[in-house]
């Protein structure tokens, strides 16, 4: 694949994919028209080799696997981890507030969000609803509301003098997005409101009550290329999608010599302890199922390595200060390896030795990071998975600027970069003796 089409291709899916359901079912998609089949947990496997096959768990996590010609317990699975989720605003239950005419939604912050960036945005919302039909069954659908139905709008600084000096923002007070105007004595009823919204999306719905929801603010500005040059990336939940569709190429394009396996995690923003998440026992289950007998099965997780990709901290140009002086990567400089002695990042010398001959391998570039001695280090499904497994596992990502922001900066050449060095991964041998 070109690397402007590839580009195109990864704005058009981080687009279409404002929530974790979107970017599984848009994954869930790719994978259907390109030959691979869907499995569902409940059911019974016979699983042949050479073929591609999917499942996911909570709509919101995604594995799919390739099964190999070669016997997998000598030579392993080659799985590449990434997560669906990213910081934002999630609505509450009972939502509804009023105050002074104007309807808001109370909301949960989802994960380490940064604040400031919501304010003053065109949000639109979209998640997973679940409801009853008009024949008393339970069903689940996806809703997006596409067009921007809500802002949180900033103080006037005329208001706040100070604001320049010391801002705190109160999330529980500050973070309340306006969607409408309404009188004070006739409150509305948000699932009414979903409810329309879903009859108009599709009016041969069913729909008669929702009864619950899973739904995220997010920002309707759509994902641009920047730059007089056009070197940048800006865009909503690059942290993680970018790697999500990075690692769906690469396996999509992977050969069947060797089982390749792709895992994106829901929950990973949130520490990842969840059914859907990577402490939960979704990736075993399904490599389980490739290898049954616990010897053969420690056998094939011993010859096995994972590479979890989850974007790193671009050194900053007006922040210098903030990066290790001599581990500060550079966007459009090739992947990063990130190493953490106390282990909140998984890679160790033989697996960043793995990674660096790859990347030579496909002509990339590469490069390091490791945090300052006297700031804390964020962490990744990569720590988690190879306690879990037991399994070899380094640590990368592209670099950005503002992860966690409402929208991010990375590299254009970057995404591509890993992509190359994903697909050598994914058609190479590995002797983990």
């Amino acid at each position: 694949m070109g690397h402007a089409q590839f580009i195109t291709d990864l704005l058009d899916f981080i687009e279409d994919s404002p929530t974790p359901f979107h970017a599984v079912q848009n994954m869930k998609n790719m994978l259907s028209e390109n030959g691979f089949a869907e499995l569902k947990e409940s059911d019974s496997w016979s699983l042949l080799p050479g073929q591609n096959y999917y499942v996911t768990r909570n709509g919101s996590s995604i594995i799919a696997f390739r099964t190999g010609a070669t016997d997998v317990v000598n030579s392993g699975v080659r799985m590449v981890g990434a997560h669906t989720d990213s910081p934002c605003l999630k609505v509450k239950p009972t939502p509804e507030i009023v105050q002074k005419g104007y309807l808001q939604l109370g909301v949960e912050v989802y994960g380490g969000a940064l604040f400031s960036p919501w304010f003053d945005r065109d949000l639109s919302l979209a998640g997973r609803v679940n409801y009853a039909t008009k024949y008393h069954q339970l069903e689940t659908a996806l809703i997006d509301f596409k067009d921007p139905i809500a802002v949180i709008p900033s103080l006037a600084i005329h208001l706040n003098r100070t604001v320049h000096e010391a801002r705190t923002i109160n999330p529980q007070k500050e973070l309340l997005p306006i969607i409408l105007q309404a009188k004070e004595e006739e409150p509305r009823d948000f699932r009414e409101l979903l409810k329309m919204q879903m009859l108009s999306e599709n009016p041969e719905s069913t729909v008669d009550e929702v009864l619950d929801y899973d739904l995220y603010f997010y920002d309707t500005q759509p994902p641009a290329i920047v730059g007089l040059d056009e070197e940048f990336i800006c865009s909503a939940r690059l942290d993680n999608l970018l790697s999500c569709f990075v690692g769906l190429v690469s396996l999509i394009q992977a050969g069947n010599k060797f089982t390749s396996l792709l895992i994106c995690n829901d929950h990973e923003e949130v520490g990842s302890m969840s059914a859907a998440g990577a402490q939960g026992t979704f990736l075993r289950s399904v490599l389980e199922r490739l290898v049954s007998d616990p010897q053969k099965f420690s056998r094939m997780i011993h010859q096995s390595i994972l590479v979890s990709a989850d974007n790193a901290h671009g050194v900053h140009p007006n922040y210098v200060d903030k990066h290790d002086e001599t581990h500060g990567p550079v966007l459009n400089k090739g992947p990063v390896i990130k190493v953490n002695a106390n282990q909140r990042y998984a890679t160790n010398s033989r697996t960043s030795a793995v990674f660096r001959h790859l990347c030579k391998k496909a002509d990339v570039p590469v490069q390091s990071f490791s945090m300052r001695n006297d700031m804390a280090c964020g962490s990744t499904i990569g720590p988690i998975t190879a306690t879990e497994l037991g399994v070899q596992t380094i640590d990368v990502g592209v670099p950005q600027f503002a992860m966690h922001s409402v929208r991010e900066t990375a590299g254009v050449k970057d995404a591509h970069y890993l992509f190359r060095v994903l697909k050598e991964f994914y058609a190479n041998e590995f002797d983990m003796d």
